[in-house]
């Protein structure tokens, strides 16, 4: 062998040397690894455009003044595709029960069920997890929460691959909620009767979740029956470190009181009687609360004082009345899946084992209570959406205080469960029905639009020729509809297309041609009605500056699809 050859090999082997070492450094240090399995609706995405289709024949409206939510049949790849266009950054929280993986044939891969011999189960169903999480993200707000539920199958690799996508400082908690008293005995050891609720945020500094309210019981329980006992009184720190005077001097202040009208104040002010933090037995000790606490909930009215004998008690509002804090551990009849999930279900649709394994309706109420409860106009999504239980959950919500949230679900037709039990428990639940014992059940309301996902072909997303761009603009305006929560079709012909709705329009102008733009624009402005309108154009903001008026702001159409598609899709 030449000097040379050998030269040229080396170099060969050091340059492959490199690409491993690189390869290594990228590598996770800690954290979920798996196969990744191709999965064909995703590979479909690559050469075709998910869309959506109104089928307008299971329009559902029971009151034009309520908010109109929104069912999705097809395959939640291609819903969570359109929704990245629609609803990017806009959902409030996203609640999850997918499917388990329990190897039990409940579950499909690229159109095969996934059995417990299959060596690549695992890493199937994360790799098929992985990539609808990562497009749900997109969907949060920065406040927004994400609620999973899982069972002892895959909760190590849910709990390590959320922490991957989300973060792991963005992990709120994990519940533990018995949602099976009876216990499920498959397992050889114990009698299985809980599953996991995971809690993850976007960003947790920003994420918030309310306090659940104290049932009639708990108040009695807590002291809390009568408006007087729904304070305590202001305490010193009587024992322990940091509790007399010199430990905490800042502490050690004169609360002002006003003995005619009982007001307070942190100023000293002339003939207001002075409370400081003197125990009973003369020593001097500190408020629990600062000055500039104190001064806070004085002038909110958390702070309060009555008088006893010839002095004053100082009380602060207790914080329990509003609620406390979700626990960790949720024990209740009402979670039972069986209960309040199986027989509910039967007793909507009249008819038995219409849905395997559904959650309790009350365990899906009390799991979002706390993530929408101080946000009424919240937007929930679920993409397992099953037989309808989150819906019907959100319904419930807004009834109790007279809530506009509103919910998207996206679940597949298999064995027509989204027209026979998805679709048909919302109808009965928004219009009421007759329960197995033919007692009517008075309906819930709201409004609902039901649509499917459809493929417009492109050939190739990296490359679209024009006449491509064309047939996605005719097809899309379902989807820019959604986008602008336009969701009433008022016209359309071979040129354009008027949605409105929420007292606005959406406009779509398909042609290349622009022959009939400047009537387009005359018809909309007489309506005089804020309008955004979608110009089919070959680039970006090409009409922008020449047709936007006060009412009417414009838009490209289809540029942004596309470019949300090759994001997806990392083109």
């Amino acid at each position: 062998m030449s000097s040379q050859n050998s030269h040229q090999e080396l170099t060969a082997q050091i340059l492959e040397l490199q690409s491993e070492i690189k390869k290594l450094k990228a590598r996770k240090k800690y954290g979920l690894v798996w196969e990744d399995k191709s999965e064909d609706v995703v590979l479909q995405c690559e050469h075709n455009i998910p869309i959506l289709k109104e089928v307008k024949a299971r329009k559902l409206v029971s009151d034009n003044s309520l908010p109109t939510n929104i069912l999705i049949e097809g395959d939640n790849y291609h819903s969570l595709s359109v929704l990245n266009y629609t609803h990017k950054g806009k959902i409030d929280a996203i609640f999850l029960d997918p499917p388990y993986n329990t190897g039990s044939n409940s579950w499909k891969y690229n159109n095969d069920y996934v059995d417990k011999e299959d060596s690549f189960r695992h890493s199937k169903w994360i790799s098929f997890m992985s990539k609808r999480l990562i497009l749900a993200k997109n969907l949060l707000k920065e406040d927004g929460i994400l609620i999973l539920t899982i069972d002892d199958y895959e909760i190590f690799s849910i709990g390590l691959l959320l922490d991957s996508i989300f973060g792991e400082s963005n992990r709120l908690n994990v519940l533990i909620v018995e949602t099976n008293p009876r216990g499920r005995t498959s397992n050889a050891f114990f009698a299985t009767s809980h599953e996991y609720y995971l809690y993850y945020s976007k960003n947790s500094e920003k994420a918030s979740l309310a306090n659940i309210p104290l049932t009639p019981e708990q108040a009695d329980a807590f002291g809390l029956e009568d408006e007087i006992s729904k304070y305590r009184l202001l305490p010193l720190r009587k024992s322990g470190a940091d509790s007399r005077r010199p430990d905490r001097p800042k502490q050690f202040y004169p609360i002002y009181v006003n003995s005619l009208n009982l007001k307070l104040s942190l100023e000293k002010k002339s003939g207001w009687f002075e409370l400081w933090p003197i125990d009973s037995e003369g020593e001097e000790r500190v408020w629990k609360l600062g000055k500039d606490s104190c001064e806070k909930f004085i002038k909110s009215g958390d702070i309060i004082v009555k008088e006893k004998g010839d002095s004053f008690v100082l009380s602060q509002k207790d914080r329990l009345k509003d609620g406390r804090k979700p626990k960790t551990v949720w024990v209740d009849p009402k979670y039972d899946a069986s209960a309040h999930g199986t027989i509910l279900i039967a007793n909507i649709l009249n008819q038995r084992d219409s849905f395997d394994y559904p959650k309790s309706l009350y365990a899906t109420i009390d799991s979002l209570f706390p993530a929408v409860k101080e946000n009424k106009d919240a937007i929930i999504l679920d993409f397992f959406a099953g037989s309808g239980t989150t819906g019907h959950a959100v319904l419930e919500l807004n009834k109790r205080d007279d809530g506009n949230r509103k919910f998207i679900l996206c679940t597949n037709n298999e064995n027509n469960i989204c027209e026979e039990v998805t679709y048909e428990r919302l109808k009965r639940v928004i219009k009421g029905y007759k329960n197995k014992r033919k007692h009517e059940v008075e309906g819930l309301g709201g409004n609902l639009s039901y649509f499917k996902t459809d493929l417009v072909s492109i050939d190739k997303l990296r490359r679209i020729s024009d006449d491509a761009k064309i047939k996605v603009t005719y097809r899309a305006g379902e989807m820019i509809a959604m986008r602008e929560d336009t969701l009433n079709e008022v016209q359309k012909n071979d040129w354009w297309q008027i949605f409105e709705g929420n007292g606005k329009l959406t406009a779509i102008y398909f042609k290349e041609d622009k022959a009939k733009l400047r009537e387009f624009i005359e018809l909309l402005e007489k309506k005089n009605i804020p309008t955004n309108l979608y110009v089919f154009g070959w680039g970006k903001n090409e009409y922008k500056n020449d047709y936007s008026t006060k009412i009417i702001r414009v838009e490209d159409i289809p540029e942004p699809i596309l470019e949300v598609y090759k994001e997806i899709n990392r083109i």
